[in-house]
């Protein structure tokens, strides 16, 4: 618990920050194959559907920036992926997770234990100041997003989980 709070913290702390935009370039690439309303991947080989319930985008406007927060959650098997993309947010593009971008581009996989959640486990990317994975943005609409993204992501005990093919389609 004691590591979602300072994840939590750390997040909150990070959207706060007006920055300088984080994107790499304006082609974000192909779109990737997720259904409408759902975030997929393959975690270290295994396959991740978000349930459309479970999922959601937030693009806040702020200080000059927007911030962008996507959270999906796989009911079945009680894990989640989190993408976030703080202040620096402006569309279509690559935005790397991790080097230049450090904390500003964030990826985060987690398996929750709801019988002991001191036992959920997180793994974060960026970890430190090599570049770790990237989102790509190939869609922004007035009422849709979607993109591709890859990270590997550490946890506290060095142990890593990567996350691979990676894509979303979603409305907000």
């Amino acid at each position: 618990m004691k590591t979602i709070k300072k994840m939590m913290m750390a997040f909150i702390a990070i959207s706060m920050v007006a920055v300088i935009s984080c994107k790499s370039d304006d082609d974000g690439g192909d779109s990737g194959n997720a259904s409408s309303g759902t975030v997929t991947a393959s975690v270290d080989g295994e396959s991740y559907q978000s349930d459309a319930l479970g999922t959601s985008v937030t693009i806040v406007e702020a200080g000059g920036g927007m911030t962008l927060l996507i959270t999906s959650n796989e009911f079945s098997s009680s894990r989640n992926i989190t993408l976030s993309i703080s202040s620096g947010f402006d569309g279509e593009g690559t935005y790397s997770i991790g080097g230049d971008n450090s904390v500003f581009v964030i990826g985060q996989y987690i398996e929750a234990n709801a019988s002991n959640p001191t036992a959920t486990q997180i793994w974060v990317a960026p970890f430190d100041e090599s570049q770790q994975g990237e989102i790509n943005i190939t869609s922004f609409t007035d009422s849709t997003i979607e993109g591709t993204f890859n990270f590997t992501g550490r946890n506290e005990d060095q142990s890593t989980r990567t996350v691979t093919n990676g894509s979303f389609n979603l409305d907000y």
